[in-house]
């Protein structure tokens, strides 16, 4: 069996099983992947990359804007769906997914406003 699957699935149902403890159940949230600086208006009218794109500073994509402001300006890994913003734990899985469309199966810790990731896929684009 493989090592990463080993430990992979004994923590997995952990954290299942302590979020039922806790009461919580995992549910489904959509939105972008972005970084805070976008996604709270730190740098941003928009809570978006609108701005940054516009200006060619940092990058051309949404992907290139929140890798940036994620590693040279202090961001951290969000997830903007409409008007609210979560944080996301789990950058291990996240990373990858900054500047798009997600669906993101997780653990909401309401007093954080944190999403505990438990699984991650890109949207599926509607046709």
């Amino acid at each position: 069996m493989n090592r990463t699957f080993q430990i992979f699935v004994p923590l997995a149902a952990a954290i299942l099983l302590s979020a039922a403890a806790h009461g919580q159940a995992s549910r489904v949230f959509r939105g972008e992947v972005s970084d805070s600086q976008c996604a709270l208006n730190v740098h941003s009218l928009t809570r978006s990359h609108q701005e940054m794109l516009k200006s060619k500073s940092m990058g051309g994509t949404s992907n290139t804007c929140a890798v940036y402001c994620i590693e040279h300006l202090g961001g951290y890994l969000v997830l903007s769906a409409g008007k609210e913003v979560y944080r996301l734990d789990r950058s291990d899985l996240v990373h990858g997914f900054e500047g798009r469309r997600v669906v993101i199966n997780g653990v909401l810790d309401e007093k954080l406003k944190q999403i505990h990731v438990l699984k991650i896929d890109l949207e599926e684009e509607k046709q």
